[in-house]
C-alpha cells in the first residue's frame, strides 16, 4: 500500500519547490492535490501559491488564486509579493491591491502595505504612495515598525526626503535597524551626502548596531564627501567591521570596501582587501573591474576580466561587460571585444540582455566599426533609448551624417521621446554639420518638448549656446545666454567666453570674466588666449601667473593657449618653462608638443625644437608639419624635404598645411625644381585641388630662383583668379630683383585687389628708387598722401638674460643706445673695409 501525503507533508514539499524553484515537482504535486481534493485546504492552497509566486510562474500563480478565493489576507500577500517580483506586474499588483482594499473580504495588513509601497516608489507614482498612506492611518497601522520603514523609503525614493520621508522616520516610536537604513539610504539615494552621513552619526550614538547593508549604503557616501575626508572615514568603518565578526563574514560589506577604496583612488588597498577575502562573489569581481576601469587602469581591468574567466565557478554577467567593454574601447582592443562579444553570443541570458547589446553598440562606435555596431544594434530583441542613443552617437562621432538622420527619423516614427543625451547627440550633429538652422530646429523641439524648462541643470541650455557660437550666430548666442540668467553656472560662461574669443570679440569676453562669481582653470585659459590673441603679451604672462598662485595647474589646454605669447615675446626662457611643467605633469598631447616645436622654432632654437621631434615616439601629422614649417622659417629647405619624406614613408597621408609648409620650405632654400614637383603632385598623387596659398608658395618659388617672367605666366594662368598675396609676393619678387616694369604690371594688378595697403605702396616707391626712377617715387608717396596711408615704425625685440629688449625706428630711448649705436658703426665700417686674402 502505498504512502499517502496529509496536508503537512505537501505544504512541506511545496515549500521545498518554492526554495529550489523545481517548477516542474510542483506543477506534478498541484496536478495531485486536485486529484485528491486536497485544494480546499488552505494550509496546501497557500503553499501552491507560494510555490507558483516564488518560482515566477506568475500568471499560474494569478490563476489559481481566482479559482480558490480566499478572505485570509495571506493568500493575497503571497500573491502581492510575487507580483512585486516583476516590473511586468506592476500594474496587476495595484489593482490587486485596490480590489482588495475595496472587497472588505480580506483587510490588507502591514505585510501588504510593506509588500505594495515599494511599487508605488519603483512607479515614482507619489499618488498612490500617499493613498496607501492615507489607508495606514485610518487603520491605526502606523505605530507598525514595518509600515513606518515601508513609508519612509517610499517617499525617499520619489524624491521627498526632507519632509515626507524624515517626518514618517521620526513618527516611528520603536526604530530597527531597518528604520535607519531607510533614512540613510534615502539621504543618499537623494545626493544629500553630508545629511546622511549625520545620521549615521547619530545612528552609532543609540542602541540599534549598524548590519551589512548600514555598512554598504554609508560607504559610498563617505567616498563622496570633501577632499581628504572619505579616505579617513573610510578608514574607520573599515576598522569597526573588523571589530565585528558578523560583518567580516559578509561578503557584501566587503565587496562595498572594495568598491569604496577604488572610488577614492587607492587602487593597491582595493585589490589587497580583494586578495585578501576568504570568498568572493561576482559582485566582488564586477566592483573590482569596474573600480580599474573607471580609474582608467584599462589594461588592469582587462587582466582582471582575464582571471575571471579562468575560474570554472563564477562566469562574467552583463554587470561585468557593461564594465569591461568600454576598456576595450579605449585601447582600441578590437580582437578581445570580438572574442567578448563572441562569448556574449554563445549565452542567451546576455545575448538578449539589452544593456549588454548597447555596451557593444558603443565598443564598436568608439573603435569606429560602424557597421558591425549598426549590425548589433539591429540584433538587440529590445531597443530602449540608450540602444537609439548610442547607435546615433556612434554615428555622429564618425561622420555618418546621411544616417545619423535615417537614424533620427526612424526613431521618432517609432514614437520614443527623445531625453536630454539625444538631443545633446543632435546639437553635436549640427555643430559638425556647421548649420546653424539645425540648431533651430532642435532649439524649438527642445521648448515645445519642455526639456528646457525641465532642465535643472543648464546642459541643453549650455550645449546649444555652444552650437549657436560654433556655427557663428553669436547672436542667438547672447539671447540663450542671457535667457539663462537664473540657471548660469560655470559652463554657461565659459561657453559665451569661448564663442566671443573665437569670433575676435575680446572686450566681450573680457566684460562675462569680470563678471563671473566663480570661475575656474577653462575659463583662466580662455582668457590667457584673449590676451594672447590680443597682442598684450604682459597681461597674458600675468594672468598665468595668477591662475597659478590661485591654486590651480595648468593644464595641456592652459600650455597652448600661453604658448603664443612666449612667440610674442620671442622668450626661449618661457617656453623651456612651459616645456618641463608639460614634462613634469605628464602631458603627452601630441597637439601640446606640435605647439611647443612650433614655438622653439619661433623663438630662434631650432634645434630644441628638432630635438623634441627626435624624441617624440609618436609623431603624427600635428608634430611633422610643425617640423617642417619651422625648418621652412630659418630656410633649411632641404631638413624640410627629408622630414617630408620620412612622413611619406610612415604612411602619414599629408593635408594641405604641411604641403603649404613643404613648399614655403622650397621657396626660402631655393629648391625651385623639388617645390614644382610637390605642387603638381598635390592633385596627381594626394588628390585634392592645390590652395591660393599653394598657388602664392609657387609664384615665390620662381620668383625667389629669378624666374620672375615664368612667376607673372604662372599668376595669370592660375585656374582661379589670383588675389593679393600672390600679386604682393611677385611685386616683392620684382623689387628684390629691379624689374620695373614687370613690377608696374603687378602693382596695377595689385592696387586694383587692395588699393589700402601700405606695404604694396613701399615696395614699389623702394623699386622705382632702386631704379633713379625718382618720378615714380614722388607719383607713389602722392598716391599714398592722397590715400591717406601712413607706414607704421618699425618694431623688433630680442630676449638678453631674461629681459625682452624692444627696437623702434626712431627710438632712441633705450638705456644702453650709446653703447647700442657705436657697436652698429663698428660693425658697419668693418663690414665696408674690404676684404685681404
Amino acid at each position: 500500500m502505498g504512502f499517502r501525503p496529509d496536508h503537512q507533508v505537501l505544504a512541506a514539499i511545496l515549500k521545498s519547490c518554492a526554495a529550489s524553484s523545481a517548477i516542474k515537482l510542483g506543477k506534478a504535486l498541484h496536478s495531485d492535490v486536485v486529484k485528491e481534493g486536497h485544494l480546499t485546504c488552505h494550509t496546501v492552497s497557500k503553499a501552491l501559491l507560494n510555490m507558483y509566486a516564488k518560482c515566477g510562474a506568475l500568471d499560474d500563480c494569478q490563476k489559481l488564486f481566482g479559482q480558490i478565493g480566499s478572505s485570509d489576507p495571506v493568500s493575497w500577500n503571497i500573491v502581492l509579493s510575487g507580483f512585486s517580483g516583476s516590473r511586468m506586474y506592476d500594474a496587476e499588483l495595484m489593482r490587486l491591491f485596490y480590489a482588495m482594499h475595496i472587497g472588505g473580504k480580506a483587510r490588507p495588513n502591514s505585510i501588504t502595505v510593506a509588500t505594495v509601497l515599494p511599487v508605488c516608489a519603483r512607479l515614482l507614482d507619489i499618488d498612490a504612495g500617499k493613498s496607501v498612506h492615507s489607508y495606514v492611518i485610518k487603520s491605526g497601522l502606523e505605530t507598525e515598525t514595518l509600515v513606518g520603514n515601508a513609508l519612509a523609503s517610499m517617499y525617499a525614493k520619489c524624491g521627498l526626503v526632507l519632509d515626507d520621508a524624515y517626518a514618517v522616520f521620526n513618527s516611528i516610536s520603536h526604530k530597527d535597524v531597518v528604520s535607519w537604513n531607510a533614512i540613510i539610504a534615502g539621504f543618499a539615494e537623494n545626493k544629500l551626502m553630508c545629511d546622511a552621513f549625520g545620521l549615521f552619526r547619530w545612528m552609532l550614538k543609540g542602541p540599534i548596531e549598524p548590519n551589512y547593508a548600514t555598512i554598504v549604503s554609508i560607504l559610498p557616501v563617505c567616498a563622496s564627501l570633501g577632499e581628504n575626508v572619505p579616505y579617513c572615514f573610510g578608514r574607520e568603518i573599515h576598522c569597526y567591521v573588523q571589530r565585528r565578526t558578523e560583518l567580516v563574514a559578509d561578503v557584501s560589506v566587503y565587496n562595498a570596501l572594495v568598491s569604496f577604496y577604488l572610488r577614492v583612488g587607492r587602487m593597491e588597498e582595493a585589490e589587497s582587501l580583494f586578495r585578501s577575502m576568504i570568498s568572493r562573489d561576482l559582485v566582488s569581481w564586477n566592483a573590482i573591474i569596474a573600480g580599474y576601469a573607471s580609474n582608467g587602469d584599462w589594461l588592469k581591468a582587462l587582466d582582471l576580466f582575464c582571471e575571471l574567466l579562468s575560474i570554472e565557478m563564477i562566469g562574467p554577467d552583463s554587470v561585468t561587460f557593461v564594465s569591461i567593454l568600454p576598456a576595450c574601447a579605449f585601447l582600441q582592443n578590437l580582437q578581445v571585444g570580438k572574442e567578448m562579444h563572441g562569448y556574449i553570443l554563445r549565452h542567451p541570458h546576455l545575448r538578449e540582455d539589452t544593456t549588454v547589446g548597447n555596451a557593444l553598440v558603443s565598443f564598436y562606435g568608439k573603435c569606429n566599426r560602424i557597421e558591425a555596431a549598426f549590425q548589433t544594434f539591429l540584433m538587440i530583441s529590445w531597443r530602449d533609448l540608450i540602444s537609439w542613443n548610442s547607435m546615433l552617437d556612434a554615428f555622429v562621432e564618425s561622420g555618418y551624417k546621411i544616417e545619423f538622420l535615417g537614424l533620427l527619423k526612424w526613431m521618432l516614427s517609432e514614437g520614443i521621446r527623445l531625453d536630454t543625451i539625444t538631443i545633446l547627440t543632435i546639437i553635436h550633429f549640427c555643430v559638425t554639420v556647421s548649420r546653424v538652422e539645425r540648431v533651430k530646429e532642435t532649439h524649438s523641439y527642445s521648448i515645445k518638448d519642455g526639456l528646457l524648462q525641465g532642465d535643472i541643470e543648464p546642459t541643453i541650455g549650455n550645449a546649444l549656446l555652444d552650437a549657436y557660437a560654433k556655427c557663428g550666430n553669436m547672436e542667438y548666442a547672447l539671447k540663450i545666454f542671457q535667457s539663462l540668467s537664473e540657471k548660469r553656472n560655470l559652463v554657461t560662461c565659459n561657453s559665451m567666453i569661448s564663442g566671443y574669443v573665437s569670433h575676435g570679440s575680446h572686450d566681450d569676453a573680457h566684460k562675462i570674466f569680470n563678471g563671473m562669481s566663480e570661475t575656474d582653470l577653462t575659463t583662466w585659459s580662455l582668457m590667457v588666449r584673449v590676451y594672447a590673441e590680443n597682442d598684450s603679451p604682459s597681461e597674458a604672462l600675468n594672468l598665468f601667473n595668477e591662475l597659478q598662485a590661485r591654486g590651480m595647474k595648468p593644464n595641456e589646454v592652459t600650455i597652448m593657449s600661453f604658448l603664443p605669447v612666449c612667440a610674442q615675446m620671442a622668450s626661449v626662457h618661457l617656453v623651456k618653462q612651459c616645456h618641463g611643467y608639460a614634462i613634469r605633469a605628464g602631458f603627452k598631447d601630441c597637439r601640446l608638443k606640435g605647439a611647443l616645436l612650433d614655438v622653439y622654432a619661433k623663438c630662434g632654437t631650432i634645434k630644441s625644437a628638432y630635438k623634441l621631434f627626435h624624441f617624440s615616439t609618436h609623431k603624427d601629422l600635428v608634430m611633422f608639419t610643425a617640423m617642417v614649417s619651422g625648418y621652412a622659417m630659418h630656410g633649411m629647405g632641404e631638413e624640410a624635404l627629408m622630414v617630408f619624406s620620412h612622413m611619406l614613408e610612415l604612411g602619414v597621408k599629408p593635408d594641405h598645411v604641411i604641403i603649404t609648409a613643404v613648399l614655403s620650405a622650397c621657396s626660402h632654400s631655393g629648391l625651385v625644381n623639388e617645390g614644382l614637383k610637390i605642387f603638381y603632385s598635390i592633385e596627381k598623387v594626394y588628390g585634392f585641388k592645390p590652395t591660393m596659398e599653394q598657388y602664392a608658395c609657387v609664384v615665390d618659388l620662381l620668383a625667389r630662383g629669378g624666374r620672375l617672367n615664368d612667376a607673372y605666366s604662372f599668376a595669370t594662368g592660375m585656374p582661379i583668379e589670383a588675389n593679393a598675396n600672390v600679386w604682393g609676393t611677385l611685386l616683392g619678387a620684382c623689387r628684390t630683383h629691379h624689374e620695373v616694369e614687370l613690377g608696374c604690371l603687378v602693382a596695377d594688378r595689385l592696387f586694383e585687389i587692395e588699393a589700402n595697403n601700405i606695404g604694396n605702396y613701399v615696395v614699389m616707391s623702394n623699386l622705382y628708387a632702386a631704379d633713379a626712377r625718382w618720378d615714380g617715387v614722388v607719383e607713389v608717396r602722392k598716391l599714398m598722401r592722397t590715400r591717406d596711408l601712413k607706414k607704421p615704425a618699425g618694431c623688433s625685440w630680442i630676449e638678453v638674460e631674461r629681459r625682452k629688449n624692444i627696437f623702434v625706428a626712431g627710438d632712441s630711448t633705450h638705456p644702453q643706445r650709446s653703447h647700442i649705436y657705436n657697436t652698429l658703426c663698428t660693425l658697419d665700417q668693418q663690414i665696408k673695409e674690404p676684404l685681404h686674402f
